[in-house]
Parts: structure tokens; C-alpha cells; sequence
């Protein structure tokens, strides 16, 4: 029996979900896309599971698109990244979870690679990660959101500077200019990104849910209308009455914050 390109653990809400084709550097061939997109379509219904990990088995996060499957130039790149019927309709690695995709790049991440990296809500390095946009090296132009998601992160100048140069960028540079969220030594990756994981855990998921949902609405909507469609989300929230759940974490906060101040009477409390 073939070992399964794709390997995921459940373990008290979270699921990590590891690229298993370390001899092709996780290359992402057919079988693993496919693989990848219905772990996460699995995932995202799934109510037990608040958070997913994305890694690679080790050396490499991913080194993007399978060559082999390119040709000689045969290929179909749009069928290959998994292109909507309708253009107008962005392409993803994977449909929206709704629920937070944190990435944990433990070695390169390459062009396709980068994509994946780029479509998870936060990053965790390796500091042995390296990231590079190569799609130009190879004539293949990025489908999965490279071009709106690296300029977000990075800006615009220093993302236009990656996709013509193809030059890799090590984890501390991706830490100094944004891309990524902390850089740990490698045998920590997993658990800083699982340590994280469960904060997030810690929290209400509907309201985790819904903040989430509330960036990509500000991130999709004008820029005169950012503002309007964050106040017109919180307040759709907020007319559907609290919770019993929720007022408990409202009263257990509160009563947190008092033992807190009454343990230090200098503190100055924090902000709601």
C-alpha cells in the first residue's frame, strides 16, 4: 500500500495536516491537491475541529506545482491550480474554512508553495523556511492569490521585487518585513503553532468565526466602505443577542479582571 500523500491528526479541536511527499519536496501533484482541497472542505464541516495546522513532512514546506505534471507545456495550469468555471470567481488552494488555517513552513515554500503559506491566516516559521515567488522562472502565472495576498503582506514594492527576482527569502527577513508571525527553532515549530492553536481554542469559536468573516468582508469591500462594513457586521452580531455561553465568558472575565486588580493595586486594568 502506498503511504497517503496527505496525513492529518485531530486532537481536542485542532487538526494538523501535514503534505506527505517529502522525496518530492511535497511537491503538489494531483493526488495531493485533490487531497489537500477535500481535507479542507472535511475540516471546515466539521464542527468538533476549531483550528487547522498546515505543514510538510519534512525538509520542505512545499516546493510548489509538480514539473513533471507540466510537460513539455501541455498542461492545462488553469485545470492544474483548480480554476473556477466561472473566471470572475477567485481560484484557492482550498475553499474558505471559516475557521483559522495556521501555517507552519518548516523548510521552502515555492511558488505554489508560497501560495499555500500566503492563504493560511498567520505563519509560524521554521528558521530553516525560505520562501520564494518563481513563477516567473518557469512561465506560470499565480492563480491562488499570490498577487494580492504577498503585496498585503510584504507591500507592494518589496513583493514586486520577489516575483520578478525569484530571489528566496530567509525566515528572519520574512519575520522583519511581516510575512510571518514568529520564527522558532525547528524542532519547536510544531509546538509553537499547536501552542497557538489552542489559544485560539480558548476562545468562543463563533466569535472567532465571525471576526474572521469580518476581515475578509473589510478586506473585499472599497476603501471608503471598510469602516461602514465593519460597524454593519458588528452590529448584525450584536442584534442576535448574546448567547448563555457567552455572557458566562462575559461574567468570567470580568471577575478575572477584578482578581487581577486585586492583587495589584496599581494595575491600571485593561482595555475592553
Amino acid at each position: 500500500m502506498t503511504e497517503s500523500v496527505l496525513l492529518i491528526e485531530r486532537d481536542e479541536g485542532l487538526a494538523v495536516v501535514t503534505m506527505n511527499r517529502p522525496a518530492a519536496r511535497n511537491a503538489l501533484n494531483a493526488a495531493l491537491r485533490g487531497a489537500l482541497r477535500k481535507a479542507m472542505a472535511d475540516l471546515a464541516a466539521d464542527d468538533s475541529v476549531g483550528v487547522v495546522v498546515l505543514t510538510g513532512a519534512d525538509p520542505a514546506f512545499c516546493a510548489g506545482l509538480d514539473l513533471k505534471e507540466l510537460g513539455g507545456g501541455e498542461a492545462d495550469v488553469a485545470a492544474l491550480t483548480g480554476a473556477a468555471a466561472d473566471p470572475d470567481q477567485p481560484m484557492r488552494p482550498w475553499a474558505p474554512l471559516g475557521k483559522p488555517v495556521i501555517g507552519a513552513v518548516n523548510g521552502v515554500a515555492v511558488t505554489g508553495g508560497f501560495e499555500l503559506a500566503l492563504n493560511c491566516d498567520f505563519l509560524v516559521a521554521s528558521e530553516r523556511a525560505r520562501f520564494a515567488d518563481t513563477h516567473s522562472r518557469v512561465g506560470v502565472m499565480p492563480g491562488w492569490g499570490l498577487t494580492v495576498l504577498l503585496p498585503e503582506a510584504v507591500g507592494l514594492r518589496r513583493a514586486r521585487e520577489l516575483s520578478s527576482t525569484g530571489n528566496f527569502l530567509d525566515a528572519r527577513t520574512a519575520l522583519q518585513w511581516g510575512l510571518v508571525n514568529h520564527v522558532v527553532a525547528h524542532d519547536e515549530l510544531l509546538p509553537a503553532a499547536t501552542a497557538l492553536a489552542r489559544d485560539v481554542l480558548g476562545n468562543d469559536a463563533a466569535g472567532v468565526r465571525q471576526i474572521l468573516a469580518t476581515y475578509d468582508a473589510v478586506a473585499c469591500a472599497e476603501p471608503s466602505q471598510r469602516a461602514a462594513t465593519e460597524t454593519r457586521m458588528a452590529r448584525a452580531w450584536s442584534e442576535r443577542g448574546p448567547r448563555a455561553d457567552e455572557i458566562a465568558r462575559r461574567r468570567e472575565s470580568i471577575q478575572a479582571r477584578g482578581r487581577s486588580q486585586s492583587s495589584n493595586p496599581n494595575a491600571q486594568g485593561t482595555p475592553s
